[in-house]
């Protein structure tokens, strides 16, 4: 019973004293005209994991969307716990497929109508790249973090983790055009006390970063879209 009033005690105190952890992305070397003209740093994801894993509290799992509109998937950019599930209902008036063939997780949703959807859940921590089976321009992105502390940067590469307990963590950082070498250079160590954290700008480079045309789910090279009939060839295996 002392045991019981002794936990409480603690986690209720670690709830008044959390504070947030705010900072700034900013990408450098980019060759995307976003970056270089307008400045723009957003998409990035920022999550923070706990030093002593033993104390982490558990992610609890949400559920998202990725809208198919405009052969677009949007957001581009998701980040979720592990274990979440997203949607993907199509709001196009054409068929779509989204597909993952890389290690984040690999799925296939399979070929599906206008104003339907369909499912993913994402059972661990990775990053989960999305494309559609019928048209080569659609990407998307999905971070998968085992943390409760995740934000994505808005255009101003600014973002704020709230509700962080006093503790030792470690700064992850994810941009879909930058190395591992440069993601691993923009991590750093953060202690937060009771105090919020304001951290220094983070410079992501986009140097080494090499745009590698995908394949379609077969591994093959993608096949001329026909007219928007919603009416598509069966891809060949």
């Amino acid at each position: 019973m002392i045991c019981r009033s002794l936990i409480c005690f603690s986690a209720s105190f670690a709830f008044l004293h959390a504070a947030s952890v705010t900072g700034r992305i900013e990408l450098r070397d980019s060759k995307d005209p976003a970056v270089r003209k307008k400045q723009d740093y957003s998409g990035v994801v920022v999550w923070l994991e706990r030093a002593d894993k033993t104390n982490a509290p558990k992610p609890a799992p949400i559920r998202a969307k990725i809208l198919q509109k405009d052969k677009t998937f949007s957001p581009h950019v998701l980040a979720v716990p592990t274990g979440s599930t997203v949607d993907f209902p199509n709001l196009d008036p054409v068929f779509h497929n989204a597909f993952s063939n890389y290690d984040g997780q690999v799925f296939d949703v399979g070929l599906y109508p206008p104003g339907s959807t369909r499912s993913v859940r994402f059972a661990r921590p990775g990053i989960v790249r999305i494309f559609c089976n019928i048209h080569s321009s659609m990407t998307a992105i999905v971070a998968v973090v085992d943390s409760i502390w995740f934000d994505i940067t808005k255009a101003d590469g600014r973002f704020e983790l709230r509700d962080v307990p006093p503790g030792e963590y470690q700064l992850k950082v994810f941009h879909e055009r930058a190395t591992i070498a440069s993601l691993n250079a923009a991590q750093r160590p953060v202690l937060v006390t009771a105090q919020s954290v304001a951290l220094p700008s983070i410079t992501v480079s986009e140097s080494g970063y090499l745009s590698i045309p995908h394949k379609d789910k077969f591994g093959h090279d993608y096949k001329p879209v026909p007219e928007d009939t919603g009416v598509y060839p069966v891809t060949r295996k």
